[in-house]
């Protein structure tokens, strides 16, 4: 059995290891160990992996990589339509924000008398 280690950076944000077994995980490739460890960088992670990969003795790998590779390309657009929702939403409400501190247009006619229109009475029809 052919086994691989693999040192993987990612983003330190919550959810990231989860993403990165599940892949394993789907691909039918068994993690033997893992660790993780810090970086230089405080929002960079470093994977250590090892894998037992039997699909890729198998020759199953060729389909498992397209695959990779389309999810790879639906993340990419998942994240550029969530950065397009999140400006969206900023534009909306700085648009909010303007209308309520915008000066209110005054009625043409103001009356200091309010009430229910004046309806004659056939009294007043004389």
């Amino acid at each position: 059995m052919t086994t691989h280690t693999l040192a993987v950076l990612v983003e330190n944000k919550p959810g990231a290891l989860t993403r990165i077994t599940t892949m394993f995980a789907r691909r039918g490739f068994n993690i033997e160990s893992l660790a993780v460890g810090p970086t230089e960088r405080h929002d960079i992670s470093r994977n250590l992996i090892r894998v037992w990969v039997e699909k890729y003795e198998a020759g199953a790998f060729d389909d498992d990589a397209r695959a990779a590779d389309l999810i790879q390309a639906y993340e990419a657009r998942i994240v550029a339509l969530e950065r397009l929702v999140g400006k969206q939403a900023l534009e909306l409400e700085f648009l909010k924000g303007a209308l309520r501190s915008a000066p209110q247009p005054r009625s043409a006619t103001a009356s200091a008398i309010v009430g229910p229109p004046v309806c004659r009475s056939r009294g007043d029809a004389n």
